[in-house]
């Protein structure tokens, strides 16, 4: 019967033993047992790219991952990225102190000893037993090493980095065969190498010569001693040891390191202690890892690439295909960024929106035609650091591409549903009454022979901005002065589904990914869209009735040995979402909001151009969406968190009493899109003869719509009900009915949930007040 030790259990050199029986048991089981392949291990790389070519032949050299380059459309880099932030060394460009260094902390015994240090597993755990727990380790440098492999082979999956990590004896069996594998082939030299080049040392760097470049910005090779010892002590414990955010911790593991250089006799006593004397002597770098690398203020669209890549099926059928594709690199993206086009966005923001202002701004160009995004930016910067005012949000998109919830875009989705009317038949001379103040007509025909009625006992209403505002009015000058009465008959006398439809055939849709609500307040856009979104809806205007779907990539090559390898991209899919004639007359009417209307301040002098302003209700955010013939661009204001009212604000330096469509986003949108267009040719509209319906002899309308010029008034889309909603706090209590019935049905057949937005909610969701719908279409 085993002798036992007072306490129960077995004693130190009787657990070495069955350790060490079971290990070479295992060893001799597992004797076919190879290294995972070469495309498995997933080993990442910047800077000079290799693989750990001498390895066995039979495990096969692991291709190290390799940077990948993001061009914008003229082939300039915009940004390198890699999955790890790593550059391949050879021992050569190694400090021998850095060499020494972790070689003595991490593995004294190194060049003793074989793949299993018999000795140092002897000693671990006599210390372990003396001191109740795991005080010490027996890992050689060679079985650390393949503890990397398989962490890099399992990339950013947690469940995978935790079965690389796991304490269990199936992995350290495996992990001892592989290390004997790589002990007899390679040698001690190249074992200590990979080691260095595969390590993680903190802050985003992997290997020693990203650490020495993020700590010290210096190379490996003129590590000093002081310096290798401190990132050699890093390696057990990156996140304690880190001396960026805890300068003690870290320089009393530095100072541990070079005493066991001493002991050892790598180093003399007293070059130990002069050392141990010495500052840390940060010097650091900042990460270089990712977007946060890209220039011209493209880091938003850097991004939204990456997104692209990771959610597109043309890039792998799974998602897990498809991040492996990203997470290996090696990949030249050549995009559709416009370089000319990204320098005006960004300068145009910088002047009129401040970083740390408390509303923040995003815009978008596209080009008609063929869905290119030729610029991407916003005010908030993009990064991290939140006390820098950085964000990772792209503000730009829909929260499915890294985007928020959206913004309700106000009166700049009244063209739609214009579009819609115009391709159903109604002739842009239409006119209706259009009072200062009235009810949502009901009922109203919706989709799938839905109703929408508003409620009887407490109908909604809305208003024009300016009492001066009544009718009748025709669409044009209702465009040009966004009258809200004059939609709102508009779209319940041709019905929600047509303008539903229409969205539809432009590519508008949600932010957040749901449907677009039944009601007749989405006239005055009540439903939250991005930027990106909106400008390229108003690029089918510009494009004459085509509808390009938005496009980002124009090529990817891979590097596959010494090769580039074509692969295959997402191409923009164009169809016709109108007639000719149909978008002709929209252009028509929305260059009259540039030249005579509510856009004036966004007018491009001589060159033609064409738009619309919107700003929401309580004014949560200001929108100018508009167009040439050759590009089409949105420009959104507001708060992302949809917290602060745009009223008794300062944007950019300059107070503002109320903010409207046309005075924030317009001079934005202007300013970024004569720099973009510069040199460009100047191309002008197919308009229609639109008959004048102005009212020359009366004084309704004559309000000053250059500066009030798109805002409901605080009761306007004061409903989500009818359809899709029952009673909220501020909304009807229309319902949904089919057919020929009679009355409204509180509540509707699709109740809208109530909820109150969270306190660190990313995007604007609406008035909080209507349940997530806000009252939205102000001009």
């Amino acid at each position: 019967m085993p002798k036992k030790r007072s306490g129960g259990g077995l004693s130190p050199m009787q657990q070495a033993a069955k350790f060490l029986g079971v290990s070479v048991l295992a060893g001799a089981v597992m004797a076919g047992i190879a290294l995972p392949a070469a495309g498995a291990l997933g080993l990442a790389a910047k800077g000079s790219v290799k693989g750990f070519d001498e390895i066995p032949a039979n495990l096969k050299s692991p291709q190290l991952s390799q940077r990948t380059t993001i061009l914008d459309d003229r082939g300039d880099p915009i940004a390198t990225v890699y999955s790890r932030d790593r550059t391949v060394v050879d021992l050569k460009d190694i400090s021998p102190y850095m060499q020494k260094a972790i070689v003595a902390i991490e593995d004294s015994r190194f060049y003793k000893h074989g793949a299993v240090d018999l000795k140092g597993v002897l000693r671990a755990l006599n210390k372990n037993a003396q001191e109740g727990g795991v005080a010490q380790g027996a890992s050689t440098l060679t079985q650390q090493l393949v503890k990397n492999y398989f962490i890099e082979e399992a990339g950013d999956d947690p469940t995978k980095v935790a079965e690389a990590t796991q304490q269990t004896l199936g992995r350290k069996i495996r992990e001892l065969k592989y290390a004997i594998q790589i002990e007899d082939k390679l040698g001690k030299k190249k074992i200590l190498e990979n080691y260095l080049n595969i390590t993680f040392f903190g802050q985003q760097a992997y290997g020693v010569e990203a650490a020495s470049q993020r700590y010290f910005s210096k190379h490996a090779k003129d590590l000093n001693l002081q310096e290798a010892a401190l990132l050699a002590g890093i390696v057990q414990s990156p996140s304690r040891y880190d001396p960026v955010n805890d300068e003690a911790e870290a320089t009393k593991r530095r100072n541990i390191v070079l005493q066991r250089m001493a002991e050892l006799g790598d180093i003399s006593q007293k070059e130990a202690d002069q050392a141990k004397e010495k500052p840390l002597g940060l010097h650091t770098s900042r990460p270089k890892n990712g977007c946060i690398t890209a220039v011209k203020g493209a880091g938003f669209f850097c991004d939204y690439v990456r997104q692209v890549v990771l959610t597109d099926p043309v890039f792998g059928e799974t998602k897990e295909e498809r991040a492996k594709l990203w997470n290996r690199g090696g990949l030249t993206i050549r995009t559709t960024l416009d370089p000319q086009a990204q320098k005006s966005v960004q300068a145009s923001i910088k002047d009129h929106v401040y970083k740390s202002d408390p509303v923040a701004t995003a815009a978008t160009i596209v080009e008609p035609g063929t869905g290119k995004i030729l610029a991407m930016g916003q005010s908030r910067p993009y990064g991290v650091n939140v006390k820098n005012d950085e964000t990772t949000i792209n503000l730009s998109v829909n929260g499915n591409m890294g985007g928020g919830a959206g913004y309700q875009p106000g009166s700049t989705f009244k063209p739609i549903v214009a579009a819609a009317a115009i391709e159903g038949g109604k002739p842009p001379t239409q006119e209706y009454s259009s009072p200062y103040e009235m009810a949502y007509p009901s009922p109203v025909a919706a989709c799938d022979g839905k109703v929408w009625r508003n409620d009887p006992y407490r109908p909604a209403k809305l208003k024009n901005e300016n009492e001066s505002e009544r009718g009748p009015y025709g669409m044009s000058e209702a465009t040009a002065k966004s009258v809200n009465t004059y939609y709102v008959q508009l779209i319940s006398d041709i019905g929600i589904c047509p303008v539903i439809d229409m969205a539809k055939k432009m590519g508008v849709a949600r932010a957040d990914g749901r449907k677009i609500d039944q009601a007749p307040s989405i006239a005055l856009g009540t439903q939250e869209m991005s930027p990106l979104t909106m400008a390229n809806a108003y690029a089918t205007f510009a494009s004459r009735g085509m509808y390009c779907t938005p496009v980002a990539i124009e090529s990817v090559t891979k590097k596959v040995g010494s090769e580039q390898k074509s692969l295959e991209v997402p191409k923009s899919t164009c169809s016709r979402a109108m007639s000719e004639n149909t978008a002709d007359t929209v252009s028509t009417l929305l260059k009259g909001v540039v030249e005579d209307g509510t856009g004036q301040e966004a007018g491009l002098g001589s060159r033609p151009s064409a738009g619309k302003t919107g700003t929401t209700d309580e004014r949560f955010a200001a929108w100018f969406v508009g167009y040439t013939p050759n590009m089409a661009g949105a420009v959104w204001v507001g708060d992302p968190q949809h917290k602060r009212k745009m009223t008794s604000i300062t944007i950019g330096g300059v107070p503002h009493d109320k903010v409207y469509g046309g005075e924030v986003p317009g001079p934005i949108w202007r300013d970024m899109m004569s720099g973009a267009l510069e040199d460009k040719p100047v191309e002008d509209f197919h308009l229609i003869d639109i008959p004048d319906d102005s009212h020359e002899d009366d004084d309704r309308g004559k309000g000053d719509r250059g500066r009030n010029d798109d805002s409901n008034g605080d009761t306007t889309g004061r409903l989500i009900g009818g359809l899709i909603g029952g009673p909220t706090d501020g909304g009807a209590t229309g319902g949904a009915t089919t057919g020929d019935t009679t009355g409204g049905t509180t509540g509707g057949t699709f109740p809208t949930p109530t909820f109150s937005i969270p306190e660190n909610f990313i995007q604007g969701q609406g008035n909080g007040g209507n349940n997530g719908n806000g009252n939205g279409g102000r001009g």
